[in-house]
């Protein structure tokens, strides 16, 4: 079943991550024609210092289906 990771930088309280999955989860469940109770999502905080190499660096510029692009970049 579909599972959802949201990487971000850190500083949103557990409330607003626990929102946000629950908003992420009720799309995706509708888009995919599922059940949301089959849906997970993980949110891991990330240090904008190790944005680039830990996030864009291994786990954007290498997905060739990367359905959704940034609006930014690393360079």
């Amino acid at each position: 079943m579909p599972h959802i990771e949201i990487k971000c930088y850190p500083g949103r309280t557990e409330e607003v991550k626990t929102k946000c999955a629950e908003a992420v989860a009720k799309v995706a469940a509708e888009a995919l024609g599922c059940d949301e109770s089959s849906v997970s999502v993980a949110i891991t905080e990330v240090p904008k210092e190790n944005w680039k190499s830990d996030v864009w660096d291994k786990e954007i510029l290498p997905i060739e289906d990367l359905y959704k692009k940034p609006g930014y970049t690393c360079e």
